[in-house]
């Protein structure tokens, strides 16, 4: 067994811990929903998971750090500097937690030297989860079944024939412009982008596109980005530049995922749009 697939192992039974944390949240009628900033929410899940997870890994990886969404940055301060990283996402889809349309995942990535190389996205309300080591492979875990299935990005080379997934709720003229210039057969909404990605490493939806000026921060991208790779596909930020998980926590604009060909389309067409 490889390096990464021991961490992978630990990943996705701390991942599974916190979920059982995030549901016992998600089934009160009243969630803890705050703001922590402008259309920012938190929950009690987020942060209780958080908190959870952190320490688990903490434990596990003594002297690793681990930029955590719902921890003080001052407890990850100079991971820049580290040769490896953990990036956490406790509840990735806040909106649909909140929400409670099941659309939300416990997303946990590692790092090396930058690049995102092993992630899990936990989807509990979804019942799977999916991890992914790159150079080994992706797979998904149906919760009504221990087996993995191997996962890989779908064949479909034509934009035309192509279903993209976008954001639900961080839109703008200048997002629905660029989505339009895509020319896909269809645009399909859902929350989280860790339920994004993992969906199009599946190949039940084609591209992830979100071609916003907005930097992303890496804890939302690391998981999905390593599990989409491991599937055969490609992660970038919106322009086509990889994420740099040395940091800053915030870089990149937007997101974008998807198999070779039409990830290049893509970005042929972004840029078109400008």
């Amino acid at each position: 067994m490889s390096e990464r697939a021991d961490v992978l192992a630990l990943l996705l039974d701390a991942a599974r811990e916190a979920a059982e944390v995030v549901m016992r949240v998600y089934a009160e009628a009243d969630v803890g929903a705050e703001l922590k900033g402008p259309n920012d929410p938190v929950t009690r899940a987020d942060r209780e998971a958080n908190a959870l997870l952190v320490s688990r890994l903490a434990r596990a990886l003594p002297g690793v750090p681990i930029v955590a969404e719902e921890s003080d940055p001052e407890a990850f301060f100079g991971f820049e500097t580290a040769d490896r990283a953990l990036f956490v996402d406790p509840v990735d889809g806040t909106r649909e937690f909140i929400a409670k349309n099941g659309e939300f995942a416990v997303m946990i990535g590692w790092a090396e030297k930058g690049v995102a190389t092993c992630g899990v996205v936990l989807c509990p309300a979804l019942g799977a989860t999916y991890g992914g080591v790159v150079g080994e492979g992706a797979f998904v875990i149906d919760h009504a079944s221990p087996s993995r299935v191997p996962l890989h990005v779908g064949g479909t080379i034509s934009l035309a024939e192509a279903s993209c997934a976008v954001s639900r709720f961080h839109r703008s003229k200048t997002v629905d412009a660029k989505l339009s210039a895509l020319g896909v057969r269809t645009l399909v909404p859902c929350g989280s982008a860790g339920v994004k990605g993992v969906r199009v490493a599946s190949g039940a939806l084609d591209v992830y596109a979100h071609p916003s000026s907005g930097a992303v921060k890496l804890w939302d991208a690391c998981a999905p980005d390593a599990i989409v790779r491991a599937a055969g596909g490609v992660f970038t930020d919106a322009t086509g530049r990889p994420f740099d998980y040395r940091g800053p926590v915030a870089q990149g604009l937007g997101m974008l995922a998807a198999n070779p060909v039409l990830h290049a389309e893509a970005l042929r067409r972004f840029a078109g749009a400008t």
